[in-house]
């Protein structure tokens, strides 16, 4: 087995602690992180384990981890070091995953969560995966404001600069030379669009539009 990315068993220590943590007051997260270099200094797997969150304890028994821990001891030596210097920061973060699949995540500072995406909410994508999921989402709910919001801005502003343009081509459809052919029919927009439309019991539809 290899060990886990560093960041992971960060999270999961953190995320263990602050979900767990039903009160008005919250945790400080440093105290966490602290906990966990302390068990990774000492190689303890016990310990190291007590911290991950359910999810990643089902993933993983307390035996993987002994493992893991017993093979990556120099590893978890310099992720103690790393933890314990002065100039560490430490960003506590939760997720919130609803009935319907849509999920929040939110970020602690100062004492307080604030929201960084949910749902309908922007939100910044902090690896590929997440910005993939964003994607999923949006396209799922088939909204159109929040795909332009995680596009880049570069491509974003393509897409509006497009779309305006058909929009101002289409203004005066009147006047547009429209070829008809059967059920099927094709017009040539001002701003090098094209628009293919279809005859289905009497009602012309778009068919393709570009």
């Amino acid at each position: 087995m290899t060990l886990p990315p560093r960041t992971a068993w960060l999270a999961l220590a953190l995320s263990a602690l602050a979900i767990a943590c039903s009160s008005s007051s919250l945790p400080d997260p440093k105290s966490a992180a602290d906990d966990y270099a302390s068990a990774a200094a000492r190689g303890d797997a016990d310990a190291i384990y007590a911290m991950m969150t359910s999810s990643a304890q089902k993933a993983r028994s307390k035996d993987d981890v002994r493992a893991i821990v017993a093979t990556e001891r120099a590893e978890l030596a310099e992720q103690a070091k790393a933890l314990s210097a002065k100039d560490a920061r430490v960003d506590a973060t939760a997720r919130l995953r609803f009935d319907d699949g849509e999920e929040s995540t939110l970020e602690l500072k100062e004492g307080r969560f604030y929201v960084t995406s949910a749902g309908a909410l922007p939100g910044g994508a902090r690896t590929p995966e997440e910005a993939l999921d964003q994607l999923r989402r949006v396209v799922a709910r088939r909204s159109y404001a929040g795909l332009m919001r995680v596009l880049s801005p570069a491509t974003r502003a393509a897409i509006e600069q497009d779309l305006r343009s058909l929009v101002t081509g289409l203004e005066h459809p009147e006047t547009l030379q429209v070829q008809v052919t059967g059920d099927t029919a094709s017009i040539a927009v001002p701003g090098g669009h094209h628009v293919r439309l279809k005859r289905d019991g009497g009602v012309w539809r778009i068919d393709d539009f570009d």
